[in-house]
């Protein structure tokens, strides 16, 4: 789940050209103002010559005046730095993954990468979506041989399913199991499961039910129990702030760098996508089984990609998929509202630590500062229970504002246990300086 943070730079937000007190005060001419002035001179220089009939000069008007403040939406931006960027960049497929007897079946949106070495089961944070695993994929394939697999959670993303407000963990859990199964049978490759904020504890609730015996390995990003009941109490206000629309999606991804929920402007033009659904007034329809598979997210033309809701899909006479592709002036707004699912975030993060603690497994453990960690894991992390980094600067988001670091630290988590090999032309290295 995206944490509360304020700590924006009053420059990223456009506040205009700076007030005239800014400036320094120069001094008047004592002498009369219709005589030139003297200018400074070095030692040995040639006094300077004025001329006999000066002309008199028109004084140009300053190249910026004093402007009240702006606000971001009022700035123009870079449409190019700004704009979407395709998932195909990152991952080799994405799927959809069907789940369950045809009459009560749901459907997950999965991104998959490589073919050799362990499954590395990526599970994204609340009101995000797999697509914010997309350029640690590239960072940790270059360093590691291995499969990668990004799913969209219930209720997250693409992802259709019938019950999309359950987001329990017992049954996000049992997704992710029924999703690695669906994909790799019941004997899938060794699993590492690698999960951030609220995917975290689903990660933690997966291994520590053992739904996925082939599991191997924990990774948890920058969720903690103690920290993370806290922060419950503002989540609404938090969400109450956000935008609840904007004009486009690269409206969307620059409001969610200059905001700081996304630091790293690749990862924000990739993953904000799956953020954000193109909105309008259409009237409630009965859920059908046939709805409950996406037909398709992204119509490509011109080399464009358009992102499109699946109920802009309908059917032509002759049975092929036709898409009605809503007028530009729609607006977008987020996929999930999150506040409707507060009576389950106590269950994500309550009692998690203890959990993680009690899996069997090798763990590491990555936050974005050190002041997160509770009780029970600094008395854990004392007692070489888990590896531990921390990597700042990054906000909560550690995966999409560090992948180069998060991708380091997770490689030689894997060499260090012997879990993987390292990619063509790199070297193997267990260096990296966890803390036990």
């Amino acid at each position: 789940m995206a944490e509360v943070r304020s700590e924006v730079e009053t420059s990223s937000l456009g506040l205009g050209a700076p007030q005239p007190a800014d400036y320094p005060q120069l001094p008047h001419p004592a002498a009369d103002p219709t005589l030139p002035v003297a200018e400074p001179q070095l030692p040995g220089e040639e006094p300077l010559k004025v001329p006999e009939d000066p002309q008199p000069e028109t004084q140009a008007e300053p190249d910026t005046c004093p402007l009240p403040p702006r606000r971001m939406w009022e700035d123009s931006f870079d449409t190019e730095n700004y704009s979407a960027v395709s998932w195909r960049q990152y991952f080799d497929q994405s799927e959809d993954i069907p789940v369950g007897p045809s009459e009560t079946r749901d459907v997950f949106r999965v991104y998959r990468n490589g073919t050799d070495g362990p499954l590395l089961v990526l599970l994204h944070g609340g009101g995000h979506s797999a697509l914010s695993w997309a350029v640690f994929t590239t960072a940790i394939a270059s360093r590691v041989t291995c499969r990668v697999l990004a799913m969209d959670l219930r209720g997250h993303g693409s992802t259709q399913v019938r019950q999309s407000d359950d987001l329990s963990t017992q049954t996000m859990s049992r997704d992710v199991a029924n999703v690695v199964r669906a994909c790799y049978g019941e004997a899938p490759p060794p699993i590492v499961l690698v999960g951030h904020s609220m995917g975290g504890a689903i990660a933690v609730h997966t291994a520590s039910s053992m739904l996925l015996p082939t599991t191997v390995g924990l990774v948890v990003i920058d969720v903690v129990e103690g920290s993370a009941m806290e922060m419950l109490h503002s989540m609404q206000n938090f969400l109450k702030g956000r935008p609840k629309s904007f004009e486009s999606i690269a409206h969307a991804i620059e409001w969610s760098v200059k905001s700081g929920q996304i630091r790293n402007r690749e990862s924000a033009r990739v993953s904000m996508v799956g953020q954000i659904k193109r909105h309008v007034e259409v009237e409630d329809v009965v859920e059908s089984p046939e709805q409950a598979i996406p037909v398709s997210d992204v119509v490509v033309e011109s080399n464009e990609e358009i992102y499109v809701d699946p109920s802009y899909v309908s059917d032509k006479p002759d049975g092929t998929p036709e898409v009605n592709i809503p007028e530009p002036e729609g607006v977008y707004s987020w996929r999930i509202d999150l506040s409707k699912a507060e009576k389950y975030w106590d269950g994500w993060f309550r009692g998690i630590s203890n959990l993680f603690l009690g899996c069997n497994l090798p763990k590491l453990l990555l936050l974005a500062g050190v002041d997160r960690l509770d009780r029970d894991l600094t008395i854990g992390q004392m007692q070489g229970k888990f590896m531990m980094q921390v990597l700042p600067p990054s906000g909560h988001a550690v995966h999409e504002d560090t992948p180069d670091k998060v991708a380091d630290a997770l490689a030689s988590f894997l060499f260090r246990h012997k879990f993987a090999e390292a990619s063509r032309g790199q070297r193997t290295s267990s260096s990296y300086p966890f803390t036990r």
